[in-house]
């Protein structure tokens, strides 16, 4: 095995490629319309790779609107590429949105839409019902991300503060067909909730969206409480049978990711062991979690015989109390440094599979068994550094983020954990 830093980043980087859109896309292309035109939309971190590989493969005339974030976008000829705000929407994203809602109607049943999922799609694709003003949507957007919300909560206020989401794009474009493939974010990948289901029917409510805002106490303006508490923001159904005739592919995951990454331990000799594709909770409680299995593993050769990997995914929060640069996969790192605290033979990796950590430049980072020390020799509090969720901080004054730039793909956290 080479040296266990390059291991990890080398786990992280066909977890990855296992998931873009260039391998993940082509099979699940349909066949053109045999007479009407072909449409492509969409959103999220992925949509102009995804656009890209479709341009790539698609045998005849094509055009469309796909948005992504700053900075993700692809060198497209045919279907245009707006870039956007994320995690907070923007009046680029509100923009891209309209126009996307404009161009789908008016389409005739020998049409096919084509949409393009990925995971940052809620926010990319922003366009706030009648009367809700975009700000009002940046302020709820805000306090959804700051208050430990999970991903199934948040998606479900957004939807229903939304002119475009939880189905209503797939409404606009009736009745024309539409198939929409999916790059999942979303633990236990329900199609329903990645980028918030703009083309799929949503069995969550107002009355669903008001208990989350009771639940984490977020105030919102009176006109908002109105538009929930009237159900003019309800959503299309399951069963509606202006979707019936639709289709919907998730084409990958984080199981798919976490297997390449499994695939490329055995290949270096050391034995993977998955523990979940789907973890949730607080980032760094997931971290005192996994830290104690390594121990188990390195004291005890339970559950699990060392040397081994431990591989996991799945969304964590945050709930923001400090002032400190984080990103969950920082967050969970830290977390995981201190129960672990310099324990010889226990190397660590947590990255955003987009190649973002939250809002900042990096990926995520990298744990060594002298992360600890030469953190002291740096005079760094990594219990005070946690405490004000600045696992960026702490990483960065190391020298051990991981920064991989967009990868233009979305499935979520990668961790692992080798124990030697």
């Amino acid at each position: 095995m080479q040296s266990p830093r390059q291991f990890l980043l080398d786990l992280y980087t066909a977890a990855v490629s296992a998931v873009s859109a260039q391998k993940s896309l082509p099979s699940f292309l349909p066949e053109p319309p045999r007479q009407g035109r072909t449409l492509v939309i969409g959103a999220g971190k992925g949509a102009a790779a995804m656009a890209k590989t479709v341009e790539e493969h698609w045998p005849g005339e094509l055009s469309g609107l796909v948005v992504t974030r700053y900075g993700h976008g692809a060198d497209c000829k045919r279907i245009e590429v707006v870039e956007a705000s994320h995690p907070v929407p923007d009046e680029a994203g509100r923009q891209a949105a309209a126009r996307m809602l404009a161009m789908v109607k008016g389409l005739s049943k020998d049409d096919l839409v084509l949409c393009l999922i990925s995971g940052g799609g809620s926010a990319l694709l922003a366009l706030p019902a009648e009367g809700i003003t975009l700000e009002q949507k940046q302020a709820v957007n805000k306090a959804l991300l700051k208050s430990g919300a999970n991903i199934f909560e948040m998606n479900c206020v957004r939807k229903h503060l939304s002119a475009i989401k939880g189905g209503r794009l797939a409404l606009a474009c009736a009745p024309a067909r539409v198939v929409t493939l999916m790059i999942s974010d979303i633990p236990g990948d329900d199609p329903g909730i990645i980028a918030s289901g703009p083309t799929l029917p949503d069995a969550t409510t107002c009355a669903d969206a008001l208990a989350v805002l009771r639940k984490y106490k977020i105030a919102i303006p009176p006109s908002l409480q109105a538009h929930l508490e009237s159900g003019i923001g309800e959503t299309p159904k399951p069963g509606d049978a202006r979707l019936a005739a639709n289709e919907h592919h998730v084409i990958a995951t984080a199981q798919q990711a976490l297997q390449a990454a499994a695939a490329t331990a055995i290949a270096a000799g050391i034995t993977p062991y998955i523990l979940s594709d789907d973890m949730e909770g607080e980032a760094r409680d997931i971290g005192l979690a996994h830290a104690a299995i390594a121990r188990q593993i390195a004291q005890y050769d339970q559950p699990f015989k060392k040397p081994c990997v431990l591989i996991s995914g799945g969304e964590t929060t945050v709930t923001v109390r400090g002032s400190g640069r984080g990103g969950r996969n920082a967050e969970f790192l830290l977390s995981l440094a201190n129960a672990l605290n310099g324990a010889p033979g226990m190397h660590a990796i947590a990255c955003d599979t987009d190649g973002i950590d939250g809002s900042e430049d990096n990926a995520g980072a990298i744990y060594q068994p002298d992360s600890m020390k030469r953190a002291e020799e740096l005079g760094l509090n990594p219990k005070a550094l946690l405490e004000n969720n600045d696992g960026y901080g702490f990483f960065s004054a190391l020298g051990d983020l991981v920064v991989s730039g967009p990868t233009r793909t979305n499935v979520n956290d990668f961790r692992a954990i080798l124990i030697l």
